[in-house]
């Protein structure tokens, strides 16, 4: 068997061993990450009723929370790049406990959104994008499944938080269940513990150690040169240096990544506000309350499923090499089920609408980070993952009260989902034609660069052929010493004829 070929990290990752421990803490950080907004939706009705508000402004508390937990991704990349994982997912946990617990003593929609919105947001923030981070480095040859594990955590999250908060809702309140909720996501410095660190930590030493060797022969030079040496435009480079250390800015001239950037800026305009909305869309057609949260679970059950299956799919030959084309279309699939939501009339066809939206959600999920990993390489994943957060934070913060509006203009739902179903399904059309002409001019470039490779080897050929014909030329072989002698001859003739 061939030995492992080397990652872009610098070493060999170790594919399995304790990096199934880090995938468990992950599933539990990322479970709580995308988990927590769609099942605080099942205290919308109560708080809103509470604070008699409308559904645009109850909306805001959940886009708020993913606003700031994708938004925060930048500072979040700094600190994994600065301290490491660990220690980075468990002061998430921290402020996530911290957050809830303050939630329970609001008494206004406003503290509401500081409290949950920001604090528990920020929390989540730091929990998301270092667990997303860490199977990179621990896996390579099954990073697909890997990811695929880890995101379903999810669903096995939803499923069991979704009827649980109900349950606590009605024996303990709202504030109570806040209470209780934050307590519960103190188990993030639990799954933070498990990610040990690996590789780049000796990698950020060298990188240290250069950087130190850079900045004394720096130092060296001035001291030897005028002082006015050191302009500033000099210092503002070092500064950018300085930034470029932790977010790779050079990103942007990547063309995977801003295909990446711009379809998926554009999905999630209508990403998470269908399930914000299914709960109370279920009590807005009659269903009783219990009924309306039992089809989150269902979601979550066909989700938690569909997550491994395609991390199974993806990282098979036949996928994995065009994995981005599975993406797309999964996207798109994604928005024909909201385009077909409002048929579904009878809790019967939500139970199915469900079950089709669990298997497309789970498919993009399971793949929302492997397809940008598979474009920019796990080194440079860590400042791409900031990058994409701190964009996508925009639409994710748009979207559902963008619905809750369309929601109370028309005093129906098929509106929101439609939206929703429109934007996904342009999403991926986009996704899938530009990353045909990615993968074109990637095939272009691979044949060029060969091209280039081959051709230097064919001039080297050439001239060495050439020197060898001249050096056989000038040798003098046995055949030739009579020629030579005679030749001469003629010469001492020559000159003695000059010499008279």
């Amino acid at each position: 068997m061939a030995p492992p070929v080397l990652s872009d990290l610098g070493y060999v990752p170790p594919d399995g061993g304790w990096g199934w421990a880090v995938v468990f803490g992950a599933s539990i950080s990322i479970g709580f990450a995308f988990t927590f907004p769609k099942a605080f939706t099942v205290y919308f009705k109560e708080i809103q009723a509470f604070f008699n508000i409308s559904y645009s402004q109850i909306a805001w508390t959940t886009s708020i929370m993913c606003a700031t937990t994708y938004g925060g991704g930048p500072i979040s990349s700094i600190l994994v790049n600065r301290y490491g994982s660990r220690p980075v997912v468990m002061f998430g946990g921290l402020l996530c406990g911290v957050g809830m617990i303050s939630a329970a003593f609001c008494t206004s929609i406003l503290q509401l959104y500081i409290c949950v919105g920001f604090i528990t947001g920020f929390g989540l923030a730091l929990n998301l994008q270092p667990s997303v981070i860490i199977i990179g480095k621990y896996f390579l040859k099954r990073r697909p499944l890997a990811n695929g594990l880890a995101m379903a955590g999810s669903p096995v999250m939803l499923c069991t938080l979704a009827p649980l908060n109900q349950f606590l809702f009605d024996n303990f309140g709202w504030r109570g269940s806040f209470l209780i909720l934050g307590a519960i996501l103190l188990n993030c410095c639990v799954a933070g513990a498990l990610f040990r660190p690996i590789g780049p930590g000796t990698a950020q030493v060298k990188t240290q150690v250069t950087e130190e060797g850079k900045y004394a022969l720096k130092g060296k030079i001035t001291e030897d040169g005028p002082m006015e040496s050191k302009t500033e435009e000099e210092g503002e480079k070092d500064c950018f240096e300085k930034v470029n250390q932790y977010l790779d800015f050079s990103l942007f001239k990547h063309r995977g990544f801003l295909i990446y950037l711009i379809g998926n800026v554009l999905m999630f305009l209508g990403f998470f506000a269908p399930i914000v909305f299914l709960a109370p869309y279920a009590k807005h057609t009659g269903v009783d309350e219990y009924s309306a949260a039992f089809l989150l679970s269902i979601l979550a059950i066909v989700d938690m499923v569909a997550r491994p299956a395609t991390g199974i799919i993806a990282n098979s030959r036949w996928v994995r090499p065009r994995i981005q084309y599975f993406f797309s279309f999964a996207i798109a699939f994604n928005g024909a089920c909201h385009l077909l939501c409002p048929l579904a009339s009878s809790y019967t066809g939500l139970i199915v609408y469900s079950s089709f939206f669990g298997l497309a959600f789970g498919m993009v999920c399971a793949m929302l980070f492997e397809t940008l990993m598979d474009l920019v390489g796990a080194a440079r994943f860590t400042s791409a993952v900031g990058l994409v957060t701190i964009a996508e934070c925009c639409t994710i913060l748009l979207g559902p009260p963008i619905g809750g509006i369309l929601i109370d203009t028309f005093g129906d739902y098929k509106y929101m989902f439609i939206k929703c179903g429109s934007v996904m399904v342009l999403a991926g059309t986009f996704l899938f034609i530009m990353n045909y002409y990615n993968y074109r001019m990637l095939a272009k470039e691979e044949k060029e660069r060969k091209a280039k490779e081959e051709h230097p080897k064919s001039v080297r050929t050439e001239n060495e052929g050439q020197k060898n014909w001249n050096k056989d030329s000038t040798q003098d072989g046995p055949e030739l010493e009579p020629l030579k002698e005679k030749g001469e001859g003629l010469k001492k003739e020559m000159n003695g004829t000059n010499e008279v």
